[in-house]
């Protein structure tokens, strides 16, 4: 991890607030997601979609779970750096497993980055986007993620 500060365990506390987010996600825990955010959070969702807010959050993915059943995330964290101290940007790949089915779905691959920042010495997230991975004209890129989130599916699963 790349960490320019002297920081401590900071940095595992940024991840442990990247994984419960998606353990959130995996738990289709709308509520849980949003509770892990700052009151003008700035969040994207895979197809683009924005929300402000905790409410906004809670809502719009309180009616996907609702109305879709959802994959399950497999994530791999790439990269923290310390912005300042109180201010951390995580990036991680990630690849979805359908319901019912026991492999990566490669063409839902994502990058996702989040910013968090530390209100009152707890870590919030202030910024979350969810890029699709789609590396075009580049489909060994594809299956060459698709194979690491595979290994990583296959290690959560012993």
């Amino acid at each position: 991890m790349n960490t320019p500060y002297a920081i401590g365990d900071a940095e595992n506390k940024v991840v442990k607030l990247y994984y419960t987010l998606i353990e959130s996600w995996n738990a289709r825990s709308a509520e849980g997601m949003a509770a892990l955010t700052i009151e003008n959070v700035n969040f994207i969702g895979f197809d683009g979609s924005l929300m402000n807010s905790p409410e906004e959050i809670k809502t719009s993915l309180a009616q996907i779970f609702a109305n879709h059943s959802t994959g399950t995330y497999v994530t791999l964290v790439r990269q923290v750096y310390f912005i300042t101290e109180d201010v951390v940007m995580l990036r991680a790949d990630v690849g979805m497993v359908p319901p019912g089915k026991d492999d990566i779905n490669h063409a839902v691959n994502a990058i996702q980055t989040l910013i968090a920042v530390k209100e009152k010495d707890v870590w919030k997230i202030a910024s979350f986007q969810n890029t699709p991975a789609a590396y075009h004209g580049r489909p060994e890129l594809s299956e060459a993620l698709s194979n690491e989130l595979r290994q990583e599916w296959n290690k959560l699963k012993e």
